[in-house]
Parts: C-alpha cells; sequence; structure tokens
C-alpha cells in the first residue's frame, strides 16, 4: 500500500498504472485538494504521510518533485517504483526509487534510470542512456541510445533527441522538436533542428 504524491492528471495516470500492476493505493497527498476524494480515495496533506509509509510522486513539473520528494523524505517517507505491465524494461537496466513507467513505454538494455523519475505512455528510451534524478520523458518522446539527461530535464511528447546527445539540468525539450545538439542547463528548445527559444522582448 502506498500514496501518490499529486491528485492531477499525471498522478491519477500513476493511479491508472498501480491498478494495472495489482499495486494499492492508500490515496492521494496533495494539499490543494485534502480532504476530498479523487477517484474515491481520500486525500490529504503531504506532511501527514508516516514514517514508513510508500509514496510515489505523480506530478510533472521536476522541481516541484524535488521539493516533495525532499519533504517525504524526511518524514521517513519510502519511495515506490511503479512499472505498468504493459511497459518493457530490458536487462541491465537499472531503475531508481520513486521512478514512474507508464503503459507502452518503451526501455532498452543498459539504461540507467534515476530517482523520482518518469518516463510516459507510449515513450521510449534507448540502449545505454542515462536519466538522472528527476528527469521527464513525455508521451510519445524518443530518447535515443547513449544520450545522458541531466537532474530535472524534460522530453516533451513526440520529440526526439538523437544518439549521444547531453541533456543540461532542468533543460526542456519542446513537444516534437528533434534535438540535434547538445542543450545547455535551463534552456528550452524547440522545432526541428531544435534551437532555443527565443525570449519575448529581445
Amino acid at each position: 500500500m502506498f500514496w501518490i504524491v499529486g491528485a492531477g492528471g499525471v498522478g491519477r495516470e500513476a493511479l491508472d498504472t498501480a491498478l494495472a500492476a495489482g499495486m494499492p493505493v492508500a490515496g492521494f497527498l496533495d494539499d490543494r485538494a485534502q480532504g476530498s476524494t479523487v477517484r474515491g480515495l481520500p486525500v490529504r496533506a503531504p506532511k501527514e504521510l508516516a514514517a514508513g509509509e510508500g509514496y510515489l510522486i505523480g506530478i510533472a513539473d521536476p522541481a516541484v518533485r524535488a521539493r516533495l520528494a525532499a519533504l517525504l523524505d524526511g518524514l521517513g517517507g519510502r519511495p515506490v517504483t511503479l512499472v505498468h505491465p504493459r511497459a518493457i524494461v530490458a536487462p541491465e537496466t537499472e531503475l531508481g526509487p520513486g521512478c514512474l513507467v507508464m503503459g507502452g513505454a518503451y526501455v532498452s538494455s543498459s539504461v540507467r534510470i534515476g530517482a523520482h523519475s518518469q518516463v510516459h505512455y507510449n515513450a521510449t528510451v534507448g540502449h545505454d542512456t542515462v536519466l538522472a534524478e528527476l528527469v521527464t520523458v513525455y508521451p510519445g518522446g524518443n530518447v535515443s541510445g547513449s544520450v545522458h539527461a541531466e537532474q530535472g530535464a524534460t522530453v516533451g511528447s513526440n520529440a526526439v533527441v538523437l544518439q549521444g546527445r547531453r541533456l543540461g539540468r532542468y533543460a526542456f525539450v519542446g513537444a516534437a522538436a528533434v534535438v540535434t545538439r547538445d542543450v545547455p542547463a535551463n534552456t528550452t528548445v524547440i522545432g526541428s533542428p531544435a534551437r532555443p527559444m527565443a525570449r519575448r522582448g529581445h
């Protein structure tokens, strides 16, 4: 039995994943919805997690995931890794604590995925790739082999990251972008080939 942190869209998709995997969920932890019920489950405040209880963060924003993981670990929470039975995780692949892998995802051989990272439905992660902590691959994202995504990087829906590229800390690859060059930290890229998004007013 564990709690899903966040009762929004990704949280409910995490619940779908848990139901498919036969893993019982106690309810949701969400400050905004505490005291209500979502999908028939109770919603409590994150600070109410008891020591030793399991949790999985079902929130897309990596900075928010980092803050909540620190809070819940400080309370003695236990991060749970959740993989949909219709996802494929190949041999010699390591999933860190608190990872979420949704249905239809394909994670290839010899991949390392850090704590609290997410691979959404129908996304792919190629061989020998390293996804650091708090990385997100949105639905349909295609991360090729030997890519290194640093902490908090995000690959948007249907985006492609070509082989051997590096995504810096908290880099963001826009939907349907094609990454042909390394992306610096804290940079948003869009288009094909992907280029940094122009800042307004410049």
